[in-house]
């Protein structure tokens, strides 16, 4: 008996340390995510022919995923409709993209890359693609190939997450209770 409580009282513990080192991964993991995400602007700065991030997300969605209302590409880029109406306007006027008629509702508009859009968007991968292989080429093979696979699970996760609503906070939940006790008394 005195054995099973011992394990029981041994697992509780091995909770708390998994639950600390969670909380460690998790603010580690935060921490290089800022990182990475300055880093990466930064690299995008220096580059000579580097167009904005939203010529290439944008650019990057209808190829593909093929055409797109605007108000649905702005969805599918986490950006702003009034940043995308924008930047959709300076795509056409340069070519890269093009409007038609949505032939399942006249009233609304599509979106489709052009050709010179497939080819700029083609030119934005290579450029990146470059740049990154000169990165990782001193990494072993089975490194970047984790690194690809663990990135993938990363995002997949992450965009699974930005769908679910998060459970409230139990300390919101008593500010919310004491508020409503205040105000009906």
């Amino acid at each position: 008996m005195a054995d099973a409580v011992r394990a029981r009282e041994e697992e509780g513990a091995g909770s708390a340390d998994a639950g600390e080192r969670l909380e460690q991964a998790a603010a580690g993991l935060g921490s290089e995510i800022v990182r990475f995400s300055r880093l990466v602007t930064a690299w995008r700065r220096h580059a000579k022919t580097d167009a904005g991030a939203a010529d290439r997300v944008l650019l990057a969605k209808l190829v593909n995923n093929g055409d797109r209302r605007a108000t649905d590409l702005a969805a599918d880029a986490l950006l702003d409709l009034s940043t995308v109406s924008r930047q959709v306007r300076s795509l056409v006027d340069r070519g890269l993209v093009e409007r038609y008629p949505d032939p399942e509702d006249r009233r609304g508009t599509l979106l489709r890359a052009t050709d010179a859009g497939h080819a700029a968007f083609d030119e934005y991968r290579r450029q990146r693609d470059s740049k990154l292989a000169a990165v990782l080429e001193p990494w072993p093979e089975e490194d970047r190939d984790h690194l690809v696979r663990l990135m993938g699970r990363l995002n997949d996760d992450l965009e699974q997450a930005r769908h679910v609503r998060p459970s409230p906070d139990p300390a919101d939940c008593r500010d919310t209770a004491v508020k409503e006790k205040d105000a009906a008394a």
